[in-house]
């Protein structure tokens, strides 16, 4: 159930409520595992670490990484929309399979998965930037790189919400993709994507 969308209407049930409930698992052992791992640092530090970590663009990352695009149960319309790829849909995924885990072996087997999970991801993604796309210039520009070049992947829902998809590429790395409700929003969580990877190769 925890990797059932809510496109599949002929499942009994799908994994809304699990993704209502690992919402709040995944954001209490983050918090606890920033509260450990830097004991010095003040609680308006730990608040912006654990607000990076959390945020749809890092969990659709850690979602790929243990391959849940693959696992996902969608409807065939979903899933020919290219679904499995969307961040929303695996970050909710990665919250259901949270709440499962805590449900089945509670909140210390639960805490400890996501510990594993957003270790190796804890310095990438737990101190965004305050302007993502700022910051991803200035890091072309400081090595002599073209500037990051920004397109519209892709555009989904109604026309009263709609989702935009966008791509941010830049010279040596492969490009990266994020969704969100406005194309700066998205081409902002874009390019902590592609910050995060760049770090991740220093």
């Amino acid at each position: 159930m925890a990797l059932t969308h809510a496109s599949l209407r002929s499942a009994a049930r799908n994994n809304e409520r699990l993704e209502f409930l690992g919402d709040r698992v995944l954001g209490l052992a983050v918090a606890a595992m920033l509260y450990d791992k830097f004991p010095d640092e003040s609680e308006g530090a730990l608040a912006k670490r654990h607000t990076g970590l959390v945020q749809q663009a890092a969990l659709a990352v850690i979602a790929r990484d243990i391959g849940l695009p693959d696992a996902i149960h969608l409807s065939d319309a979903e899933r020919a929309a290219g679904g499995a790829e969307k961040d929303a849909i695996l970050a909710d995924a990665l919250e259901a399979v949270l709440a499962a885990v805590f449900l089945d072996a509670g909140f210390a087997v639960a805490q400890g998965v996501a510990a594993a999970l957003f270790t190796p991801h804890l310095e990438s993604f737990s101190a965004p930037p305050e302007d993502p796309k700022s910051s991803l210039q200035e890091w072309a520009q400081s090595r002599g790189l073209a500037l990051p070049v920004y397109e519209i992947a892709g555009q989904s829902g109604p026309d009263h919400a709609p989702l935009f998809r966008v791509s941010v590429r830049i010279d040596g790395f492969e490009a990266e993709e994020a969704e969100a409700t406005s194309k700066r929003a998205a081409e902002k969580a874009a390019a902590v994507k592609l910050l995060a990877k760049i770090a991740e190769k220093a």
